[in-house]
């Protein structure tokens, strides 16, 4: 449920509505406007009586919540969230934002050597896994806190905002030491311990869609972070399970235009992981940007036949350079121009 405040309701009439709200039983949300307050009712299973509430002075008028979700709903707040980072990346804003990087840290020369080459090329986001979820236990598992240092070494040289995964509640205590961005995998999307931990965390979070997860599954799994408090929440479509083999997973690029009529939160795609095979991954990333979304999230290795993980989906220097001139074209007739740069 939304109570919507009159233009000139005052804080003596917003507090009264807020008193009344927790005297139910409920958490309410003052959500702030452009031209008037309106607040949110959440910790409801059902629907909530609203006669309690509809003659109190200052309300205009009472909206029901229909999404099981509630927080990351469009009904819930219409204006497109933002999220600013410190070097000027703002993902969900005016501009497409590009995050590229390896899968996973290797060495510091590798990881210098890749994040020079995508600044260089207009990326404003390094990825590469520190910690990595593997399916099989022998394979790479990642650089650890190690990995976390020297992401923070490239950020400082490079001017790149950092993003990098949280497999468990103790990493993400030092990824939101060392990120700028936690993300949440996908085989963690419905990992509900993590989801409120990050929903405590102080730093942004991206939640990867889950491997068989439906829309209304993966946007409740946003609302666990966001009943915990934190709303800079960034949704990324990676791919889905199909019966489908020859790529790695079905990339949903409806998605993308369904989250942004259902969601008032920034989607990004994972081409990468959406398709497992190089030479995939740029025309899956033109036709994301195509779609509307906010941001492209591309593996890129100084050689990837040479990675520890993923190689084989990630792109070299050069064909990263040669996608960013193709996505500068289609973004900027998307009226969402190419951030690069900044």
């Amino acid at each position: 449920m939304l109570v919507v405040m009159q233009q000139d309701a005052g804080s003596e009439e917003i507090q009264r509505v807020v008193g009344v709200i927790e005297e139910m039983g409920y958490q309410a949300r003052p959500i702030p406007g452009e031209q008037r307050m309106a607040i949110g009712v959440v910790g409801n299973d059902g629907p909530v009586d609203s006669s309690r509430v509809e003659g109190l002075p200052g309300v205009q008028e009472v909206i029901s919540v229909s999404a099981p979700y509630k927080l990351v709903s469009r009904e819930w707040r219409k204006e497109d969230t933002v999220i600013p980072l410190f070097n000027g990346t703002l993902i969900g804003g005016p501009n497409t934002v590009v995050m590229a990087g390896p899968c996973g840290v290797e060495s510091e020369a590798q990881l210098m050597e890749t994040a020079e080459a995508v600044a260089k090329a207009g990326a404003t986001i390094l990825r590469g896994g520190a910690f990595k979820p593997r399916t099989s236990p022998y394979s790479y598992q990642g650089m650890g806190v190690e990995g976390l240092k020297l992401l923070a070494k490239a950020r400082e040289l490079f001017g790149l905002a950092v993003i990098t995964e949280a497999i468990d509640l103790e990493s993400l205590d030092a990824v939101e030491e060392y990120a700028d961005i936690i993300q949440i995998g996908a085989r963690n999307m419905q990992n509900f311990s993590l989801l409120k931990r990050a929903g405590r965390a102080r730093k942004p979070v991206m939640l990867k869609r889950g491997l068989s997860a439906t829309l209304k599954e993966w946007l409740l799994a946003a609302e666990y972070i966001l009943a915990e408090g934190n709303e800079q929440v960034i949704l990324c479509e990676r791919g889905v399970r199909s019966f489908e083999t020859y790529t790695r997973n079905m990339v949903d690029i409806n998605a993308i235009p369904v989250i942004k009529q259902l969601s008032h939160l920034p989607i990004v795609a994972d081409p990468s992981h959406g398709t497992g095979r190089r030479e995939l991954v740029v025309p899956i990333a033109r036709a994301a940007v195509a779609a509307g979304a906010d941001g492209i999230m591309v593996e890129v290795h100084r050689d990837p036949t040479q990675a520890k993980s993923d190689g084989p989906q990630s792109l070299y220097p050069e064909q990263f350079r040669t996608m960013m001139s193709e996505l500068e074209r289609i973004s900027l007739a998307m009226g969402k121009p190419l951030l690069a740069g900044v």
